[in-house]
């Protein structure tokens, strides 16, 4: 046996008490143009609640009324301001306090998220965690606001995991997350958590 372990984390919801993508959208253009945005897109957010629309389609479709045509060195200047300065604040302490534990046990611990890496990179460098997340498409240096590749999200998760890792070297797999997107991830773990920290 290898001995190698390795910890899979959901970071919306399983490592933030709120979702990163509208706290980095508050943050970006203020609280009133969120709530204006939100608006316009009330359409297309009941179709996603509904099942008629995919999640992929709509994220699109708010990244790109929100983010698109921003230079790409100053929308990835804010979300490291926002790594900085927010995020700290949105983390459960139990969540916190889980990895921690987890690298002392020699775990490799690896966020994997559906929200785009701008945002969290440099949160999870800071705590030596690997991360698997969403990329946005850049185009001349210039935000499109279209996902660059698939979004990291449901199956999608599984796929990113499985074509970085031969989960066979490892003997023990963890595996958190808080929603039905994470599930598929879940079923890889030998060991899994489902909204483990909702009380911290």
């Amino acid at each position: 046996m290898s001995g190698r372990k390795i910890a899979f984390f959901d970071f919306d919801g399983t490592i933030t008490t709120k979702d990163s993508l509208l706290e980095i959208i508050k943050f970006q253009k203020g609280k009133m143009a969120f709530y204006k945005g939100f608006l316009l897109h009330v359409p297309w957010l009941l179709g996603y609640k509904l099942k008629i629309l995919p999640n992929d389609r709509v994220k699109e479709k708010i990244l790109t009324y929100f983010f698109s045509g921003i230079p790409e060195p100053v929308f990835q200047t804010n979300c490291n301001s926002f790594a900085e300065t927010k995020l700290p604040s949105l983390i459960r302490p139990g969540a916190l306090e889980e990895i921690e534990i987890l690298k002392k046990k020699g775990f490799d611990v690896v966020v994997v998220s559906a929200s785009a890496g701008n945002w969290i990179k440099k949160w999870t460098d800071s705590r030596s965690i690997i991360l698997l997340a969403t990329r946005l498409e850049v185009k001349n240096g210039i935000i499109t606001g279209r996902i660059e590749g698939k979004n990291c999200h449901g199956e999608q998760k599984v796929l990113c995991i499985k074509d970085q890792w031969n989960l066979n070297d490892y003997d023990e797999i963890y595996a958190y997350g808080d929603s039905t997107g994470d599930k598929p991830m879940l079923a890889l773990a030998t060991k899994s958590f489902y909204k483990p920290f909702r009380f911290s």
